[in-house]
């Protein structure tokens, strides 16, 4: 098998089995059950394929970033997205009737950007990201390695994208922004917990 095809499924089924526990794959999830699936998958694969290409472009460069300046900066955002999260959910029992009569309707756009900057941001400094860095610098085969990596991540995400779509519904909308939001802020109290204690 030639060296490039061995580069891309490694890198698939070492990013593959990284993210399926992973953050990632949460918080995709946590976006499907809140958006609509399709703006959710195309924010989250646009994410995806910018995080591959700086892994696989910058190798090895991208594991010299301070820890600590990664991890500040995820638990910031991280924070946020908990944060509008657990304020939009509460607002909802205040405006439930107006809500239901208006049907709370995301436009694609606003659904796909929040996505792409919640996946974004979730990759920064992640396991799958430096994995595909160190791969990429190992194999020699940026473009391969960026492939495989992308892959994983799209398949992770897709399921993802299924397993949200059936949870939703069936949970009340804003149990499932209280959850969310929940998960958003453990996400980064961990991130800040690394940025302090590095």
């Amino acid at each position: 098998m030639a060296p490039e095809l061995i580069a891309l499924f490694t890198a698939f089924g070492v990013i593959f089995l990284a993210e399926l526990p992973d953050k990632t794959m949460v918080a995709t999830l946590v976006l499907t059950t809140r958006y609509r699936a399709w703006p959710v998958f195309v924010g989250v694969t646009v994410a995806f394929a910018v995080q591959c290409v700086v892994a696989a472009t910058f190798g090895g460069v991208l594991t010299l970033l301070p820890d600590r300046l990664v991890a500040g900066i995820v638990a910031l955002l991280f924070g946020v997205g908990a944060f509008l999260l657990l304020k939009e959910s509460f607002a909802a029992d205040d405006e439930e009737s107006a809500e239901s009569g208006s049907g709370g309707a995301v436009t694609f756009r606003r659904a796909a950007l929040t996505s792409f900057g919640v996946l974004f941001a979730a990759e920064w400094g992640d396991a799958s990201q430096l994995a595909t860095a160190a791969l990429s610098a190992r194999y020699g085969a940026p473009v391969f390695v960026g492939v495989g990596a992308f892959l994983a991540l799209v398949v992770v995400a897709g399921i993802a994208v299924l397993v949200g779509r059936k949870i939703a519904g069936r949970i009340p909308t804003h149990l499932i922004q209280r959850v969310s939001g929940a998960i958003f802020a453990v996400f980064a109290a961990v991130a800040a917990w690394q940025a302090i204690m590095g």
